[in-house]
């Protein structure tokens, strides 16, 4: 796959000195487990999370932490960034070992990764500054929908848990399978009095909130 970066910048209207950062933000470790996004995902993770935190901070001076903690979760979690992800078209420029295969909004983990690593690349290309008035132009949506802070279901156990029996959900990894760059995950959870139940997804946070969510179901507290 041939990457026309030229066009990428030309969409978001961005000029990246270094191109080959762009390359490595696009490259997925199926495609090469020697140089590849991982690292650029782990640095644009932090920058990301730094500039979202500090606009909380500043659009929301009298809420308590717990509430400001609610609505960055909402902010930065795998879904809103694969929905960033999906709204300036990254799917048509990751570079997997499979050239054939086409991303979808399922492929959740892969979009949202290449997200932060893209953000990753710009921030060392472009410096703070520019870096963080980009992201506030992509969440700004998010951000404004941010006054309503909607619990994930993992999150709605736990408070339920810890309100009624002072004690965490206990979770437990069941089976893994399928290949690394696309695993299926099975986790099971409980909470005290409660039968097992079971969840799966794509990736470990994923099977738990599918497994916290069948629990919570179960008890009608959804």
């Amino acid at each position: 796959m041939k990457l026309d970066i030229h066009k990428f910048e030309k969409d978001l209207k961005i000029s990246i000195k270094d191109k080959s950062l762009l390359i490595e933000a696009f490259t997925h470790k199926s495609s090469n487990k020697n140089r590849n996004n991982e690292k650029l995902e782990f640095l644009g993770d932090r920058v990301i999370g730094l500039v979202l935190s500090k606009k909380l901070f500043d659009m929301y001076p009298n809420e308590s932490v717990g509430s400001l903690d609610k609505r960055f979760a909402a902010l930065v979690n795998k879904k809103t960034c694969c929905s960033i992800a999906w709204s300036i078209n990254l799917q048509k420029y990751i570079m997997l070992a499979d050239s054939k295969k086409k991303i979808t909004l399922k492929d959740q983990k892969i979009l949202s990764d290449t997200c932060e690593a893209l953000i990753g690349a710009i921030f060392i290309d472009k410096g703070l500054n520019f870096v963080s008035n980009l992201i506030l132009k992509l969440w700004k949506k998010n951000l404004e929908n941010s006054n309503v802070t909607i619990l994930d279901p993992k999150t709605k156990l736990q408070e339920y848990s810890l309100g009624v029996n002072k004690k965490l959900p206990f979770y437990k990894i069941i089976s893994s399978s399928g290949p690394k760059h696309n695993p299926r995950f099975k986790i099971s959870v409980s909470i005290i009095g409660s039968k097992t139940f079971y969840g799966y997804g794509r990736s470990k946070q994923d099977a738990q909130q599918d497994a916290a969510k069948n629990l919570l179901n179960q008890i009608g507290n959804n």
